[in-house]
């Protein structure tokens, strides 16, 4: 625990997924006091075709009130 998903459109390169995993993986780390070996991360990659289909409405749209960015937002 935790467990992170980032759902994002293809096209990335593996250091690129490894880098962000890493930053992600030192934030989990440094802001919910996990240690590494508990955290894990994983990479979703949608087609851009079916963004609104698969993630879009169902991940954002139908769960807005659990979000704590929403897109078109700045924190």
């Amino acid at each position: 625990m935790p467990h992170v998903i980032v759902k994002l459109w293809p096209g990335k390169s593996e250091a690129q997924k490894r880098k962000l995993a890493d930053a992600i993986c030192r934030s989990v780390m440094a802001e919910l006091g996990n240690s590494e070996a508990s955290v894990s991360i994983a990479f979703e990659e949608v087609e851009s075709q079916d963004w609104a289909e698969q993630v879009y409405r169902p991940d954002i749209v139908a769960n807005a009130d659990r979000l704590y960015k929403k897109p078109g937002y700045t924190m």
